[in-house]
């Protein structure tokens, strides 16, 4: 079985961020909720390019089946990618590989956090990322047991196949850390020393044995093919574990 890893293309929500902290704002103004957030006209050019690398797959290294996140980003990646490749696949869309859930903190800039929740910012740097839940959202760590879930249910349903898997920068990371076997410092440190880039390429393969191993991670290589530019929106800035 081979997971090909995708995070969805640059959307308006990633670019309303950036927007929001190089003006030193508190609020990130995008005005939707993130489930319903497009992806930027770059980003829907980035989707276009994924589709472009998937049609030059030779055969039997092309996926059987896609499971996508529910979110509008991570959908239109999925259905302009398959459009661009004259792919037709089946899609299945899964709640439990959802970008993580804010809460409390949903739609507000570093800035802002430290400004309206200065104990939550305190409380954020003590526990750490991974486990730090904002009131009323999740914690890695809760994101973590929701993708166990999925990938119990995905051995299931494509046993042996070949998966693309169409979701968001932490979910790529945590199915790493899931298949993998990593610990908290490890997985925080992969996300710190490199964000997972828009419409990259993460693949996972699983040996008759049962183990996993990256092969691939964070390639961008089909992007750089046709000229798409590659940009880097980091969801979180607080990723050092606290010692």
């Amino acid at each position: 079985m081979e997971l090909i890893l995708v995070r969805h293309g640059e959307s308006a929500g990633n670019v309303a961020r950036e927007a929001a902290e190089a003006a030193a704002a508190e609020v990130i103004d995008v005005g939707l909720r993130d489930a319903d957030v497009p992806l930027s006209a770059l980003g829907q050019a980035q989707a276009q390019a994924l589709g472009g690398w998937l049609a030059g797959q030779a055969p039997d290294q092309r996926p059987g089946m896609v499971l996508s996140s529910p979110y509008a980003r991570a959908q239109e990646t999925a259905a302009l990618a398959l459009q661009a490749a004259g792919a037709s696949l089946p899609v299945r869309v899964d709640e439990r590989v959802r970008d993580r859930e804010l809460g409390v903190l949903d739609l507000l800039t570093t800035r802002g956090v430290e400004a309206r929740f200065p104990q939550e910012a305190a409380r954020r740097r003590w526990l750490g990322k991974f486990y730090y839940r904002p009131p009323g959202g999740e914690s890695w760590a809760d994101v973590a047991l929701r993708l166990r879930s999925a990938l119990r249910d995905l051995d299931e349903w494509a046993e042996g196949q070949r998966v693309l898997v169409v979701a968001h920068d932490a979910i790529v990371l945590l199915i790493r850390y899931i298949c993998e076997g990593l610990d908290e410092a490890q997985i925080l440190d992969l996300g710190r020393r490199q964000s997972v880039l828009n419409a990259s390429v993460t693949r996972l393969s699983r040996n008759a044995g049962g183990a996993w191993r990256a092969t691939a991670f964070n390639d961008v290589s089909h992007l750089v093919a046709v000229g798409a530019p590659i940009t880097e929106h980091p969801a979180d800035h607080d990723v050092a574990v606290q010692r």
